[in-house]
């Protein structure tokens, strides 16, 4: 299978180009710097940012799918994920690829979840107001865009090793539920990526 990548120096997109390279895909992947990315057979850099109009489409042509695992920059880039999923998409109707998975985040929907507090669902909005709004502004470009497209919702992204299980709930996560590792997150991407599961919707992920 042939993946463009996006995010792919990053911890999530670490564990999905190791994934996709072990396993004999290619993956063309985007690069902010030259040399962020490791050397390999099969992956092709390609340098620019995110939100590159240009970056976007390198990127993208010739793809089977798009893998993003792009995360908010928060103060820096505030808008960094609406824009890099609106020039995605526009790159994907122009290669006419179909199929884009993107990570997303339950935090930023807490609001809405019947198994969150109260107070957690006032203070926690508050101090990431600008990443909130930014993840929402993205699931909203995603999903508009006609595209088979999955939004995956991890909640507290931590580092510890990946153990390949998880429990998975449509659009909130499961209860009592407050933490996955990253390389989980990868996992369940991945899965969803050779299963062609969850499309059209937004899976929580969380132990």
């Amino acid at each position: 299978m042939r993946i463009a990548l996006l995010g792919g120096s990053g911890r999530i997109g670490n564990h999905l180009l190791t994934w996709a390279l072990e396993n004999g895909h290619h993956v063309t992947a985007l690069a902010r710097t030259p040399g962020s990315l490791p050397a390999a057979v099969g992956l092709t850099e390609v340098i620019g940012q995110a939100t590159d109009r240009d970056a976007a489409v390198a990127v993208v042509s010739g793809a089977d799918a798009v893998l993003s695992a792009l995360g908010p920059r928060g103060a820096r880039t505030p808008a960094l994920l609406q824009t890099a999923a609106s020039h995605t998409v526009a790159a994907m109707d122009r290669a006419g690829v179909r199929r884009l998975i993107a990570v997303s985040a339950a935090g930023a929907f807490i609001e809405g979840d019947p198994d969150t507090g109260s107070v957690v669902k006032v203070i926690l909005p508050r101090i990431f107001a600008k990443t909130f709004a930014d993840v929402r502004r993205m699931e909203s470009a995603v999903a508009a865009s006609g595209l088979d497209w999955t939004l995956v919702r991890p909640t507290r992204l931590v580092n510890s090793p990946g153990i390949g299980r998880y429990r998975v709930r449509p659009d909130y996560p499961p209860a009592g539920g407050g933490k996955i590792a990253r390389a989980d997150v990868a996992h369940f991407l991945t899965g969803a990526l050779t299963q062609n599961t969850w499309v059209g919707a937004r899976p929580a992920l969380a132990y």
